[in-house]
């Protein structure tokens, strides 16, 4: 029976060797991806490949489904964002083109969002499984695209089964924040996957295929700048574009560099054009560090380190964490034992590129697709991240899967050995990854395993108090708190989170200290100023606490709740239109929320505007109609005016939906007795 035919443009030709080892190593290397071709590059082998992935990567990731959402960025990308939890509407499908919220420009990822509001609401299962199935998707491109273009369709299953399973990818996968990590890394693959038929067809429709993939994955996440430099590098290996034969005589089709990097240059103009965005809305949002915060030797030796530190968490994933917060200061034979271990390995990898091409390929996959996000340009408060490597590691799963097949070769239980390999390292893989998946079932499980593998991680003691405190347990939240002050007494954040607490005990006087240190460390500080402006108001101090509310609204004016706030102190002091400027403001940001209306209403209906009080009222019922407080405020106005019949409406629907409000009760009988 003859096997499936070889098409003559896929054989990739192999660089020539001066040496004889190294002609017959290209020899059998040819009869290798033969034999790959005819038995296992056929259409029934990739469906079945595809299935069990499919398969095995939803099954050890399904547990997210049970998971809650995170007070770690999820309330910045979905639960406290009045633009996504309205969904897809015309005004939220601009916002999403013109913002730099986040202090990123990714439409793709607000839209994505927004999606999944449509049809999930604010529930964190269809979330959660929605970035699972992202990935998985992932997960699959990643294996046509190498089992297309090397023909080697073990190896290729080898690296999908890595991607999928290691412990590294459960951050970018199990927390929703981090949607634009596997979204934007779909259609990184998906533009190789075009690009690779573009190769072999030299037909213009895959090219722009493969533009416009990339294009619309830069605006889920700028991580994909680097792309168009790992398409020259899988020009060297395994395309092998750099040595190809010329087609019609004369000098080589496209095997120049030069040549090569001009059929790119259009993804390179988008690549620079996507950092100018990044660079801008990072500045806007003051994510970016300045060097006098961490200083740029501290970010190279940091650097340095951390690509040795994601080696070692390649080969042994231990101790991952959330956040590893960055160091005050590195020791100098670590940035210079990292550094020889980085350029000792490049240089070997430059040294066997021609008899190993693959080492060269994966190995400056993994360091140049690192560089956005390493800590040169320091964005936030971390050394390293795991998701960072969501891409980066496809590179080292290359360098092994081929490297192993390479040092077994002619052993002579070769198939054996790599079959037992491959199953014991995947399995290890899987059954970490399902335990490192525990940890990110709530908050609190997160952090306190994150505390457990780290030190003087001040930001998770942050969060980790909060999410007591959200639990009621105020005495452990603010422990917390004082132990992030003590690893880091410029914590302005601990500060305030430490002045809210004592502010809700009604120690106001501790709680302005604290605000007031915070806006020391930090003067343009609008939740500091937010805060502080509360604590005033509960002193009485109406005026001061105007001019806290006002300045937080210079620095940040989409603070909706300070818009309500102010409104209130200004209808107070008798500034009615101002203070109905800022509650359309409110409304404006916060339109599918009833507690502006509500709150509103109670304040107008004390200073005695009972048809305004009423009409906010009304508000309330037009955005929820099952609103308990508006029914219950309109029944006692009501009540109030001797309309009876209309009173008890409203406080037989308080009833319905509460059947336990006594006040609610209580009013029913003074209604019942009028009539």
């Amino acid at each position: 029976m003859i096997g499936p035919r070889v098409e003559k443009e896929t054989m990739m030709p192999l660089i020539a060797e001066e040496k004889k080892g190294e002609v017959t190593m290209a020899r059998n290397q040819i009869r290798d991806w033969r034999q790959a071709s005819r038995k296992g590059n056929t259409l029934r082998y990739k469906v079945a490949v595809c299935a069990g992935l499919f398969i095995v990567t939803l099954v050890i990731f399904w547990q997210t489904g049970e998971h809650q959402f995170i007070n770690f960025d999820d309330p910045l990308y979905v639960t406290n964002n009045p633009r996504v939890k309205e969904g897809l509407t015309g005004d939220n499908i601009v916002w999403a083109f013109t913002t730099t919220a986040a202090s990123n420009w990714h439409p793709l990822t607000w839209l994505s969002h927004m999606t999944d509001v449509e049809f999930f609401g604010v529930n964190p299962r269809g979330h959660h499984l929605m970035n699972v199935f992202i990935h998985t998707a992932s997960t699959l491109l990643l294996f046509l695209l190498l089992a297309r273009i090397t023909l080697a369709p073990w190896q290729s299953l080898f690296v999908a089964a890595l991607f999928a399973l290691h412990p590294l990818h459960v951050e970018s996968v199990a927390w929703v924040a981090e949607r634009k990590d596997v979204l934007s890394s779909f259609f990184w693959l998906l533009t190789l996957l075009f690009y690779a038929g573009y190769v072999r067809h030299r037909k213009v429709k895959f090219y722009l295929l493969a533009l416009a993939s990339f294009v619309i994955g830069l605006m889920a996440k700028p991580m994909l700048v680097t792309l168009p430099v790992i398409m020259l590098l899988l020009d060297y290996w395994p395309l092998n574009r750099f040595m190809r034969e010329p087609e019609h005589g004369g000098t080589t089709a496209d095997g120049t560099l030069f040549l090569l990097v001009r059929e790119k240059l259009p993804f390179f103009l988008f690549s620079a054009l996507s950092s100018l965005v990044t660079l801008f809305a990072q500045q806007k949002g003051e994510a970016l560090k300045s060097l006098d915060v961490t200083p740029f030797g501290l970010r190279v030796g940091n650097a340095v380190i951390a690509y040795v530190k994601y080696l070692a968490k390649t080969i042994w994933p231990q101790n991952l964490a959330i956040l590893y917060p960055f160091p005050l200061s590195v020791p100098l034979w670590q940035a210079f034992g990292s550094c020889l271990a980085l350029v000792f390995i490049s240089g070997v990898t430059i040294r066997y590129r021609r008899r190993y091409p693959y080492l060269l390929v994966g190995w400056f996959w993994f360091l140049v697709t690192l560089v956005p996000v390493i800590g040169l340009i320091q964005v936030g408060g971390q050394s390293m991240a795991d998701r960072y490597t969501y891409i980066p590691l496809t590179g080292l799963f290359i360098m092994g899967s081929w490297l192993i097949l390479d040092l077994l070769r002619g052993w002579s239980q070769r198939r054996i050995i790599l079959a037992v390999l491959a199953i014991g390292i995947i399995s290890a893989l899987a059954a970490t990854t399902w335990l490192q998946l525990g940890y990110w079932k709530d908050n609190i499980s997160l952090y306190r395993h994150a505390l457990q593998v780290t030190t003087g991680n001040y930001p998770i003691l942050n969060n980790y108090g909060t999410a007591l405190a959200d639990q009621g347990n105020v005495d452990e939240a603010t422990r917390q708190y004082e132990e992030a002050l003590r690893v880091w007494p410029k914590s302005a954040l601990a500060h305030v989170n430490l002045g809210v607490v004592l502010a809700n005990q009604g120690k106001f006087m501790e709680a302005i200290r604290h605000y007031d240190e915070a806006l020391r460390l930090i003067p343009d500080y609008a939740l500091a100023h937010g805060n502080l402006g509360r604590a005033l108001v509960s002193q009485g101090k109406i005026d001061e606490a105007i001019v806290h509310y006002k300045e937080a609204l210079r620095i940040d004016p989409s603070l909706a709740d300070i818009h309500l706030n102010l409104g209130i102190l200004l209808l107070k002091t008798g500034q009615h239109e101002t203070a109905f400027e800022h509650y359309r403001t409110y409304l404006r940001l916060e339109p599918s929320s009833t507690k502006g209306p509500i709150n509103m209403g109670a304040e107008l209906a004390q200073e005695g505007k009972i048809a305004e009080a009423m009409g906010c009222f009304n508000q309330a019922l037009a955005i929820d109609p099952d609103s308990v407080e508006a029914h219950f405020n309109l029944g006692v106005i009501l009540a109030r005016q001797n309309r009876t019949g209309e009173a008890i409406q409203h406080f037989s629907h308080v009833l319905k939906l509460r059947p336990d409000l006594q006040g609610a009760r209580r009013w029913m009988e003074i209604l019942r007795q009028r009539r």
